[in-house]
């Protein structure tokens, strides 16, 4: 989730909102949570593994799995002016037609062929693959968290400032995939075996080198910046950043548990921005108030129960395509079991997933997206 403070516009009609939902809140789900978790579950002995990824699982069924089914819910809907460009740039057209349209299509053809020649091979580095996008979403998503956060609090950052920010966030992703390719050299995901790069030691330490420099230029542009206007320090956001890049992605192999955990807690921050989002759609509508006590209004039933469908309908979505859908296949369609392992669409759905749900993001919080203005910011 990258959002841009030049499209990022707070509200004129409200100038005191600073908040997404309010101080703790916004602070816990952006990634005070975070710090407060995984801290403690590094107390957890390794022998408890087992009930920790049992633990993590349930919980993704309530946080992880309808985050992704909300993207979809969001990216898809009124599909056809987005991709017949109304009201939408040529540029964001032509990105709603390829993330939506074309990316879905090329994986289901990839994955149809390495099925149809049984190269679990190919399936196999499907899941580097989605380690590597799941990482840049996550880097992605921390810088918008801390782009928001500013805009909230009217503080904002100059170019320099948000190139920084980026460029230090690509280069520690990149330097923490580099480092997982080093230490893991083959692995099982759901029986299936899938298979690292050889990473040269040189382009390790060149990385490990770059992303101290970055990480102490970065720490001293913040500093000089917020030093004087300390009074509008978006701490959420800042904390929203450090904890995606350093905490979820470079220091998770501190304590393997910590992995089991980092995809809800990504997906806590991601659903605070939703969720907002979404409210503010509801709330748009004509019929969301009603006339209360002239001049005031209050919140209709018919708003409230809008945003309870699409919290519903996403917990319904994300169990159909994590697990329903796939298990199902997994029943259903013949398929060399011992090659591929008893989960094989398990897999198929969990990668498309994870993937698809990079390019659908990229292109709904970009730069110049009219919605997100008007819906997250208003």
């Amino acid at each position: 989730m990258t959002i841009s403070a030049e499209t990022a516009s707070p509200p004129a009609a409200n100038e005191n909102i600073r908040y997404l939902f309010g101080p703790v809140t916004d602070f816990l789900m952006l990634g005070g949570g975070a710090i407060i978790l995984l801290p403690l579950l590094a107390l957890v002995p390794l022998k408890y593994e087992f009930q920790v990824a049992f633990g993590a699982l349930i919980l993704a069924n309530f946080i992880n799995h309808p985050h992704f089914a909300h993207s979809y819910q969001i990216f898809y809907s009124n599909f056809s002016n987005k991709v017949s460009g109304n009201g939408y740039s040529k540029d964001l057209q032509y990105r709603y037609i390829f993330a939506g349209i074309i990316v879905p299509i090329i994986i289901a053809l990839y994955y149809a062929i390495a099925i149809r020649t049984n190269s679990h091979v190919a399936i196999g580095y499907t899941v580097n693959a989605m380690a590597f996008f799941v990482g840049w979403h996550y880097v992605k998503q921390g810088y918008g968290m801390i782009i928001v956060d500013s805009v909230l609090k009217k503080s904002f950052f100059n170019d320099s400032e948000k190139k920084s920010l980026l460029y230090n966030s690509y280069i520690v992703w990149i330097f923490s995939w580099v480092k997982t390719n080093q230490i893991v050299q083959e692995k099982n995901y759901f029986e299936l075996k899938y298979y690292t790069f050889d990473i040269p030691e040189e382009l390790y330490y060149l990385l490990l080198v770059m992303s101290i420099v970055s990480t102490a230029y970065l720490a001293y542009l913040l500093i000089r910046s917020y030093a004087p206007r300390v009074q509008n320090l978006p701490v959420s956001g800042i904390v929203a950043y450090l904890v995606s890049i350093y905490m979820w992605l470079l220091f998770v192999t501190i304590n393997p548990l910590w992995v089991f955990l980092v995809p809800a807690l990504h997906s806590l921050q991601y659903l605070a921005v939703v969720w907002r989002y979404q409210t503010n759609v509801e709330l748009r509508r004509s019929d969301a108030l009603e006339p209360f006590e002239a001049p005031l209004a209050k919140i209709g039933p018919r708003y409230r129960l809008r945003v309870a469908s699409f919290m519903l309908f996403g917990f319904l979505l994300g169990a159909s395509g994590f697990f329903l859908f796939p298990f199902l296949m997994d029943q259903v369609i013949a398929y060399d079991k011992e090659l591929f392992g008893a989960s094989l669409f398990v897999v198929v759905f969990w990668v498309f997933i994870n993937i698809h749900h990079y390019f659908l993001d990229n292109v709904m919080w970009r730069r110049g997206n009219p919605e997100v203005a008007t819906n997250l910011f208003r």
